[in-house]
């Protein structure tokens, strides 16, 4: 889907309360500060592989030189390609998943580790004809990987999160999903402890459908089924252990309460819908703050209201993400920054000024403020 590049651009500016430890005292003390998104026009710039997904960016050094690696997926077909920085990227290449998980997959996030091993988390897409007898239509879910060779093979750790069973939409409007989660990413706290997954919920029931929460301990990476916990208001609520014929172990995961509800559903009577999709969070250097960026959807074939932005200075409690705010009028699928700074830059790091990409093509910056 193209995107109006003619929309007027908008600055998002909210107030946000942040915490800091006072000198000398145990109590945090907050603070108010109030963050600002801005879209500034640029020369446009391709990722060099297709896209219709989230697009993770890992830096890593070959023989001491640091080169930017970028994975994109299209058709559920996951690629990678690299380059000295953004502008001088190489041809992606198709990258494999050993075992594949079956459907399509799409590695929406990417985090490396200080040994220099790459665990990757993937939204993969289920055929509904199981559930669904006769439908074309999927069911999302996500899964975990890990890569020893800068994300040229993956070996596949199993699924980590998927909706529960029994909660199918045979009859939806909704041009892709009969139930589900997926298009989504994950950010790593700042003590390494937790790995926070942000995604977007398509359960039946439209109370259960928005943008939620889960998270994963960071010490359970390489053995992660079962390990993810979702968050329900106040609580993380871990999956519960269900055991097979044979010896065979399966998990079944509750809803998460989400924390950008819809007000329209995906699933409802009628092609309209008003939902928060496809989250894409990074760590501010600037503002330190946490950032996500939104698409806002307006009917069930995904045609974007707008692009939104929310703030947090913490992940442990997903109560403080501010109230999105809209930077961008239509735009298109999977809004995400890259940062700039050579090295570091990735989306999950950025700072004052970052490249602002819509479906792998960025032709904005965006500018945060501070006051």
């Amino acid at each position: 889907m193209k995107y109006a590049v003619q929309q007027p651009l908008l600055v998002a500016s909210v107030a946000v309360a942040v915490f800091v430890v006072a000198t000398g005292l145990r109590a945090q003390v907050p603070v108010t500060i109030n963050p600002q998104a801005r879209l500034v026009p640029a020369t446009e710039l391709r990722l060099s592989g297709e896209v219709d997904s989230n697009s993770p960016a890992v830096w890593d050094l070959i023989r001491g030189v640091p080169f930017l690696y970028i994975a994109t997926s299209f058709g559920g077909q996951p690629s990678t390609a690299r380059g000295r920085s953004l502008t001088t990227l190489g041809t992606a290449q198709p990258v494999t998943l050993d075992p594949w998980p079956g459907g399509g997959v799409w590695i929406e996030a990417i985090v490396p580790d200080v040994d220099g091993t790459w665990y990757g988390y993937y939204h993969n897409e289920m055929p509904a004809t199981p559930v669904c007898p006769g439908s074309n239509k999927v069911i999302p879910r996500i899964g975990a990987a890990r890569s020893d060779d800068r994300g040229r093979t993956w070996e596949d750790l199993g699924i980590v999160l998927e909706a529960p069973a029994s909660t199918f939409a045979c009859a939806t409007n909704n041009v892709f999903f009969v139930n589900g989660i997926g298009d989504f990413s994950v950010q790593l706290d700042a003590d390494s402890r937790d790995l926070y997954f942000f995604f977007s919920q398509y359960e039946r029931a439209s109370v259960q459908q928005g943008v939620a929460v889960a998270r994963l301990a960071w010490a359970d990476r390489d053995e992660p089924e079962g390990k993810v916990m979702v968050w329900r208001t106040r609580f993380w609520i871990p999956a519960a252990r269900e055991v097979a014929d044979g010896d065979e172990t399966t998990w079944a995961f509750g809803a998460g309460v989400p924390i950008f509800p819809v007000s329209d559903g995906w699933h409802d009577e009628g092609t309209t819908t008003n939902a928060f999709w496809g989250p894409s969070v990074h760590w501010n250097t600037y503002l330190q703050m946490y950032v996500m960026l939104l698409n806002r959807a307006k009917d069930t074939k995904y045609n974007e209201e707008g692009i939104y932005v929310s703030f947090t200075s913490r992940l442990d409690d997903p109560r403080l993400w501010s109230v999105p705010m809209k930077i961008l009028n239509g735009g298109s699928w999977y809004p995400q920054v890259i940062g700039l700074d050579e090295g570091t830059g990735t989306d999950k790091i950025a700072g004052e000024w970052a490249r602002f990409f819509m479906a792998g093509t960025s032709r904005h910056l965006v500018h945060f403020t501070r006051q």
